[in-house]
């Protein structure tokens, strides 16, 4: 049996493949993206059946899953793809354009947590992870969470207050700014 797509589902399926530059109907669901997701446990759904969902058009679904936010972009989905399909590419995608059209996270601490990231990345031009955990701690009014675990780890040296900033942090700042001009959005 032959099904045809309609219109809004090819749309939708389209924006993507274009958004993104990779051509999602080139997954066969093969399914060997989810046996390697180390989260995929915490998905609301997997990786192949995010896949599945864009290309049968259910904007919707995708767009409200928390999969694309609890994506940790180590894209071994990717490595794994038979069919060379960037999945992590998508899941990012994915993100922006939930952002841009208003979606909410079900999830608002990933949100958050994604912000203070590339924050500090576009500040600093490195990941500073005594940053991010004091930021994301206060930020989430979770204040004293980690402060035993911080405390020891200061203390044996494996963590420092402070950071150095890489050179050409302008640049960086640079990249962050053309990127939120592309996307249209101040996000």
């Amino acid at each position: 049996m032959i099904y045809q797509l309609n219109a809004d589902v090819r749309n939708f399926g389209e924006a993507i493949s274009q958004l993104s530059d990779v051509d999602i109907y080139a997954c066969y669901q093969c399914g060997k993206c989810t046996a390697g997701c180390p989260i995929v446990m915490e998905m609301s759904h997997t990786p192949n059946q995010i896949m599945r969902l864009i290309q049968l058009g259910l904007k919707e679904e995708v767009l409200n899953s928390l999969t694309p936010w609890l994506c940790a972009a180590c894209e071994t989905c990717t490595t794994r793809c038979p069919k060379g399909v960037d999945i992590a590419k998508i899941m990012d995608t994915l993100r922006i354009l939930a952002r841009k059209e208003g979606y909410q996270s079900k999830e608002p601490s990933v949100v958050n947590f994604n912000d203070i990231f590339l924050n500090c990345i576009k500040d600093k031009g490195r990941l500073q992870e005594t940053h991010l955990a004091m930021v994301y701690n206060l930020k989430t009014k979770q204040f004293f969470k980690d402060a035993d675990i911080g405390r020891k780890l200061f203390m044996k040296g494996k963590i420092s207050l402070s950071s150095d900033k890489i050179k050409g942090t302008d640049a960086m700042k640079s990249i962050f700014e053309r990127s939120r001009a592309f996307l249209g959005k101040g996000e």
